[in-house]
């Protein structure tokens, strides 16, 4: 079955930097564009970022700051965010999608459990 195993959160200071990885099993990773999304205390999950073979995407309030990437021969997706800021406390999910037309996306499999992100002096 699908498993998507979200590690590399933690508590850091503002203007910090963290690393997230994502290891994706169950399905063929290279197929697929893969995303990282976000979920606030009271707020809806959100899309942060994706990527495909050859292109990526952010959401606007991460552009500059944060970037994504893949290794296809570690089924592996990372999320490197810098000048974190505190509107970027969250758990953070990782999920294969599909790009429709009109560019939204689709989220394919079941999330896993994330990891928190906790911006704060």
């Amino acid at each position: 079955q699908v498993q998507l195993v979200e590690s590399g959160g933690g508590l850091v200071q503002p203007g910090g930097s963290l690393r997230l990885s994502c290891a994706a099993s169950g399905f063929t990773f290279s197929s697929y564009a893969m995303s990282w999304y976000r979920q606030a205390p009271g707020k809806e999950r959100e899309l942060v970022a994706a990527i495909t073979g050859g292109s990526t995407h952010y959401a606007d309030s991460v552009k500059g700051r944060f970037t994504i990437s893949r290794d296809n021969a570690k089924n592996t997706v990372y999320l490197q965010m810098t000048v974190l800021k505190p509107e970027d406390t969250a758990v953070y999910y990782c999920n294969a999608v599909l790009i429709l037309r009109g560019g939204s996306f689709h989220v394919l499999h079941p999330w896993g459990q994330g990891t928190q992100v906790t911006v704060s002096s």
